[in-house]
Formats: structure tokens, sequence, C-alpha cells
């Protein structure tokens, strides 16, 4: 493999919209979020009042990267052998005594190789974006509400967190404005979203200019996918993408067959009958990979075009289309914004005043006091042994997946399109494909173990 990656030799760009193109004030969408679960839970399902008031100390327990095991309420922190490095019952972190007791020094019960892990599964769920962190703050404080009232020791609370995603989030809801989360956005959009600088939508242009196929994939449905790019990039939003696939429901459009996941076109934001195959460009919904590649490869009249994918999360973006697809990945990881000496970006208005709490938080993109760094963590040395410094899981996974690894799209927009960027390889050391910065943490020490 090429020890650089360019976006010139690419023929193909293709998006994920939500944390990527279209990035959120963090500090206000992640309230947001929380209630519009919390607030169902409550009112639906009958559970505990306390879950409706959230202090800024809570957000300290989002962090990305974490397992829940849905039967024991318990989170948990991997390494990179899949071992167990914390974890918490509920919010309550468990002492390094108690994590050795509970889980010792040998895998987690639930991990497998990277492909296995990559499934969520009916006993545990990871996560992994911006997204589903408030959904991991609100488990985390149901396991401690339930814990504390009830004596549970056993937790079946999960079909209402799906009967929460589907009040707020199923595909009509936007149309009909129900639910909390988007009758909120559509209300004040400019609280909720960064606008794409003008940096990143030249940088667009210049795409488009060169040559390139723009593409848009994103698991959200067509009229929300709208008012998003409206917002961020403007009315003409239309005219830069060639393709636009609404409701992809990723990870599944790269790894299902086309016989299980066809393309469908779109009337109304409705989506119409099933496509046997993808003939030309325009907006969809749902599909698959490889009827997209079918496509894609007669638009550019080449066998094997070389395709590039810019994803937030490693889960839904990145490990499918590197898995199933082989194309390059670009990982949005955030987590990167805020690592520069410890000081949150600028560019989080953390400031703004609104009705929900938790507008004074840390944002969720900075270390967690509770679980660590993102990137590494120690384990406790046994008698007479120093600590040792260790990757994460999900640390391990960037270096295997992304090509490269980028705070915004807006850290590379300046750059020229021929630009070489050292991509990650087992060739290169594990920090070569951050850009602009590796991580502090990973850069300042090099005592790291390689298990």
């Amino acid at each position: 493999m090429a020890q650089h990656f360019s976006l010139a030799a690419c023929d193909v760009v293709g998006f994920d919209l939500d944390h990527t193109l279209c990035r959120y004030n963090l500090a206000e969408s992640a309230p947001l979020i929380y209630n519009s679960f919390a607030q169902f839970l409550v009112k639906e399902k009958g559970y505990d009042k306390e879950l409706l008031t959230v202090t800024p100390d809570h957000w300290d327990f989002c962090c990305k990267g974490l397992a829940l095991d849905l039967e024991e309420g318990n989170f948990i922190k991997l390494a990179d052998d899949g071992t167990v490095l914390r974890a918490s019952h509920g919010t309550k972190m468990m002492a390094p005594e108690q994590v050795a007791e509970e889980f010792g020094r040998k895998e987690w019960k639930y991990f497998m190789s990277d492909v296995g892990m990559a499934c969520r599964s009916g006993k545990y769920y990871f996560y992994d974006n911006y997204f589903d962190l408030p959904g991991a703050l609100l488990c985390a404080r149901v396991v401690d509400s339930l814990t504390k009232n009830n004596g549970q020791k056993a937790f079946d609370f999960w079909k209402d967190i799906v009967a929460g995603i589907q009040h707020n989030y199923r595909m009509s809801a936007f149309k009909e404005n129900c639910g909390i989360y988007f009758p909120e956005i559509k209300r004040d959009p400019g609280r909720y979203l960064h606008s794409c600088p003008e940096s990143v939508k030249k940088w667009l242009w210049q795409l488009k200019n060169a040559g390139k196929i723009l593409v848009l994939i994103t698991s959200s449905h067509s009229d929300y996918c709208r008012l998003l790019c409206k917002h961020i990039l403007g009315n003409d939003f239309a005219d830069l993408f060639d393709i636009v696939i609404t409701n992809a429901l990723k990870p599944g459009f790269f790894s299902h067959l086309p016989s299980q996941r066809p393309f469908r076109t779109l009337e109304n934001d409705e989506e119409q009958e099933a496509l046997p195959s993808l003939d030309k460009p325009g907006w969809y919904s749902q599909g698959n990979a490889v009827h997209l590649y079918e496509l894609l490869k007669k638009m550019t009249s080449k066998p094997e075009p070389k395709v590039v994918y810019f994803g937030d999360s490693m889960h839904s973006d990145i490990f499918p289309a590197r898995h199933y697809s082989n194309w390059e990945t670009v990982l949005i990881l955030e987590e990167l914004r805020g690592d520069r000496n410890g000081k949150p970006e600028e560019s989080e208005p953390l400031e703004k005043k609104g009705k929900y709490e938790g507008q004074k938080a840390k944002p969720l993109n900075l270390l967690s006091k509770k679980w660590g760094s993102f990137f590494i963590d120690s384990i406790s040395g046994l008698k007479n042994t120093e600590d040792s410094l260790v990757y994460t899981w999900s640390c391990k996974r960037i270096s295997t997946y992304s090509t490269i690894a980028i705070p915004s799209i807006e850290a590379i927009a300046e750059l020229p399109l021929d630009y070489k960027f050292t991509r990650f390889s087992p060739n290169n050391s594990k920090t070569a494909g951050y850009y602009p910065n590796p991580p502090v943490v990973l850069s300042n020490d090099e005592t790291l173990t390689n298990k």
C-alpha cells in the first residue's frame, strides 16, 4: 500500500452528513437529544422524574468508545486486546480492584474479532458518535434509578429506549412534527447547527470543478437532510452533489446484498418502488454500495473508480466502507479539536443560553474525568510492577480502518487537492495518520504497550 493518500487521486468523494459535513453545536444538541428520550421514558413509560434533571457534572460521563452490557447495566471501556480497562455500574465508576475482580485480565465476554464486534447485538450496545452519547448518559441514569428504587440486578429497559427512538426519529416524525427533537431543530436550526465555513464551501466546489463525483450518503431521512443542507450549505446545495442517498440505514448500506436493500426513488419525500439497479445520478433512498459502485463505474468510465468516504462513526461509516467496499476512509474525529493544550476549540459557543440545562458542561469532545483518554489508558500494575499504558480498542480501530483522521473538514479545506497525507499503515508509526497533529497523549508518550 502506498504510504501517502491524496484526494487528487480519487474519482469519487463521498460524505456522511450528521457530524461530518454538518457540525452540531454539541452544547445545545446533546441536551436536546437527552431530553427527547428522557421525556418519553418519564411520560410514556413511567420512569422516575429525576431523569429529567441534568446538571453540568452529569455530562462528564459521556465518552465515545464505551460499551453497555444491556442485561447487567455495566458500561465498559476496552483495551485493544479486548480486556476491560474501566467500568461503571450505571454512572457509578468501579474501583480498579472491583474491575479486576469482576472482569479479570481476560477478554470481555462479548469481545470478538473486529468484524464480529462491528455488529450491534441484543446483549450490548457501543456508543461511537455524538447522537449516541446523550443516550449513554440517560441509560446510565436509568440503571442508577432502577438499582436504587427497585434493587434491580438484571435489566430490560432497552426495549423502552428503542421505543423512544421510534417515537422521536421514525421516518414520518419530521413531517408529522412529533416528538421533541425535530420540532425544536425546525424551530431554531441556527441554535443547533454550525453553517459550513466559506473555506469548506469553496473546497466542495473545488472538488466538483476538478471533475470529482460528489456523493452524499446519510441515514437521515430526505426531509431532515434537506433542512440540514440548506442551513449549512445554502439553497443551491443540490448543485454540489451528483448523487444524494438518504435513509441509507448504514452500516447495512455497505454490508447488505442488493436484493436485501434495493434503492428506492422519492416523491415528496415518500419512498416509491424498489429499483432493480441504479442507472443515473439523482436523489434516492435506502440502497446498497454494490449498485452505487456499478453506477460510479459508468459515470467515471473506469473499471475500478477510486472512492474516498468521509464519516464520523466507526460503526456506521468507516469500518463498513473499508471492510465491505474497500474504500478509502477519512474519520472525522472531534476529539482532536479539544486535544491541543487541553483547551476546547473556540468555535463551540458554550455561553449560549437556552431552556435546556447543561450549557455550561464541558464539550463532549473533551476528556472525560471518569473515563480518561479516548485513545489510551493505563492498566494497574501487579505487585512490584509499574502501571503500563495501552491503546484503547477504539484507538486501534482508527488506525486499522481509517486512511486518515482529521478533527473536521475545515482542517483540510485550504490544502491543495494533491496534498499528500501520510496514511495509517502498519509500516508507519501509530500516530502517522492523524492530521494536522496526533493526539497529545499519543505523541507525548513513548511507554505505550502493544499487546
